[in-house]
């Protein structure tokens, strides 16, 4: 795997500490103030006790005692009123990783302890509402005491979040926790983030969110835009500390996605919680980008007769957008998009796309009319109020900031507009003839709207369940859900992570490094650039901002692929082999940036077959072809 070369000043931060106040919260029912730092207050280097012993201490210090991987955990482990233990397993190396008896097929690399949390108050309500929810629920996995780093590696979720495997106890909702925790020996965790879903992909269902009277659900969007994360955080150190006699050196953050806004989130609301955080394909803007990903089926409602583009017409224009822009970096096509910022690609202008009715000279069925492609230059330009979008050739709706009359970015052309195999997870989806829309976005344009029925109708509610009437959304109507969206932020518990100021974060000597692929086929890039530029403009320039929080941005990497819950690559050829991380490559650049002062600045990415390497830019820098072989990185620079 290749490494940073470039070193700097070795990192002083102080290791990462549960907080003063949670450390009175773990300690409660034991210490008294003159015995704080038997529980790790500060300038202590003692164990934590995170339990309420059964008998009153004795007199001196206390003893402390480990926490132990049995029932005995259930009521050893109390560091405050809201949470309870509900499920403690041990696995042997080899054992499956199953709590019902039913081979799973996973089994335990070494060692490892399992322990599932439930941290309320939750919401009330009826049983059977999605609103009604006994608290937040979290699964942390431990490794054995012999092969523990002295590391925390939490992992983010994604879409919605909710899934119901994570406060089951007859489920494991965390296979890649348990896979880090044994493999490679961190402490790791995942959480629901205070709601459990019904349905079998919980990330795409949005009717927690909504109590059964059609209010918005503060609760939970309180649970799921900030506290699910800062508890699992909170709580995983305590049990780490009560497990191993000792507090984690080291505190990371790993998320994709959903999960890229929740690291974003920590850093800007909750900054002690992590010395470093891992953040991609960040879903940063929500409300905004969210409603924005319902745009390419509204257009398609409304400018073609709600007969949206069949699987070979985007198939079609994705792969003619790609020809035509993957010669632009190197003079030679490579079947992916380096720079989508200089690919002017026009549909409407293409005689191999268009229909012969139109002026071209494609017979095929999967021809567009002039009409369908320009409904795909507006799909690529992004959400306007009007539904309208200038030429490419004058704009092509990417980059930092918003153009004049732009609610939003849209996908990167030559980006999969459709998802063979997942119907809905790209934007302009369609099977036979039938819509599929992201069902998230038609679950948020519902919220933003307090309106059920206009989401699919897998959103369940008292006052009406989801109907589909995002259909006759007018674009005045879906811009004015837009608006809604970043009105409602105080009810939503400001979910979007957007907050410019990182102030808290970089003062306590934290990292935070993001990476976003130019092909996401879910969340355009673009949003992230356009929040790192108001990020670096409060923090003081990119310099300076770059000396704790750095992007990444990934050429031909689709959403969150080969490290989330929507793998795959987006805006390739079919034979296109281009470079992207290795495992874990970027977790390592983050862990060398914080515990040895190694700045990622050097990283090369390579792909499948190891044929082709590239420089990984740090941005705003951008790859520069300097001449000689395309397929060796030291043929290119970030400039």
């Amino acid at each position: 795997m290749p490494r940073t070369t470039l070193r700097t000043r070795q990192n002083t931060r102080t290791p990462s500490r549960i907080a003063p106040p949670a450390l009175a919260a773990l300690c409660m029912g034991i210490c008294a103030a003159a015995a704080l730092t038997a529980c790790g207050g500060s300038g202590s280097s003692g164990p934590s006790l995170p339990f309420i012993p059964t008998a009153p201490p004795p007199a001196g210090p206390a003893t402390p005692t480990a926490l132990a991987c049995d029932e005995s955990l259930k009521t050893a482990f109390k560091p405050d009123a809201n949470t309870t233990v509900t499920v403690v397993k041990h696995f042997k190396q080899g054992d499956d990783l199953n709590l019902d008896g039913t081979a799973s097929g996973t089994v335990a690399a070494s060692d490892v302890c399992m322990v599932k949390l439930n941290v309320g108050p939750g919401n009330a309500g009826p049983a059977d509402a999605p609103s009604t929810s006994p608290g937040i629920g979290i699964e942390v996995w431990l490794p054995a005491t012999a092969k523990w780093n002295n590391r925390l590696r939490v992992l983010g979720g994604g879409g919605f979040v909710g899934d119901a495997g994570i406060s089951s106890k007859t489920q494991i909702g965390g296979a890649g926790a348990a896979a880090i925790a044994a493999g490679e020996g961190s402490v790791s965790a995942v959480t629901d983030a205070g709601h459990a879903s019904k349905l079998p992909i919980g990330a795409v269902d949005g009717s927690f969110a909504m109590k059964p009277d059609g209010t918005i659900n503060t609760t939970l969007w309180t649970d799921f835009a900030s506290r699910g994360i800062h508890e699992m955080a909170v709580k995983t150190k305590a049990l780490a500390a009560g497990f191993y006699q000792r507090d984690a050196k080291y505190a990371y953050w790993d998320g994709c996605s959903t999960g890229g806004r929740q690291g974003h989130m920590q850093a800007q609301v909750n900054p002690d919680d992590f010395d470093g955080i891992l953040a991609g394909n960040s879903a940063i803007n929500w409300t905004t980008f969210i409603t924005a990903e319902l745009y390419p089926q509204v257009v398609m409602q409304r400018d073609l007769g709600g007969t949206p583009l069949t699987a070979d017409q985007l198939a079609l224009v994705s792969s003619a957008a790609v020809s035509a822009c993957d010669s632009t970096l190197t003079g030679q096509h490579e079947g992916f998009i380096s720079d989508p910022a200089a690919c002017k690609y026009d549909p409407t202008q293409d005689p191999a796309v268009l229909c012969t009715g139109s002026g071209g000279s494609n017979a095929t069925a999967a021809c567009l009319t002039t009409v369908q492609a320009q409904a795909v230059n507006k799909i690529w330009y992004g959400q306007t109020r009007d539904g309208s979008a200038p030429a490419p050739a004058s704009d092509v709706g990417y980059g930092a900031t918003l153009a004049s009359g732009q609610l939003w970015y849209g996908l990167t052309r030559g980006t999969a507009l459709n998802s063979p195999g997942m119907p809905g997870f790209s934007l302009a989806d369609s099977t036979s003839g039938v819509p599929n829309p992201f069902p998230i976005a038609a679950h948020q344009v519902a919220l933003n709207l307090q309106d059920p029925t206009i989401a699919t109708p897998d959103f369940i509610n008292a006052t009406g369940n989801g109907a589909n009437n995002w259909k006759a959304l007018s674009y005045a109507q879906l811009a004015n859900a837009s608006d809604r969206g970043k009105a409602l932020q105080t009810a939503f518990a400001n979910i979007n992570a957007d907050n410019p100021d990182l102030a808290r974060f970089r003062d306590r000597g934290a990292k935070l490094l993001t990476y976003h692929g130019l092909a996401d086929q879910l969340i355009p890039n673009s949003g992230t650039a356009n929040y790192y530029e108001r990020a670096a403009k409060t923090m003081g320039g990119i310099d300076e901002t770059q000396k704790f929080y750095r992007y990444l941005e990934i050429p031909a990497m689709g959403h969150c692929a080969g490290v989330g819950s929507v793998n795959g690559l987006a805006g390739v050829s079919p034979a296109a082999n281009p470079p992207l991380p290795a495992p874990n490559q970027l977790f390592a650049a983050l862990t060398d940036w914080v515990e040895k002062g190694v700045a990622p600045d050097n990283l090369v990415l390579q792909n499948a077959d190891q044929s082709l390497a590239r420089p990984l830019c740090t941005y705003p820098k951008k790859l520069a072809y300097l001449g000689g072989d395309v397929k060796s990185a030291a043929s290119f620079a970030c400039r």
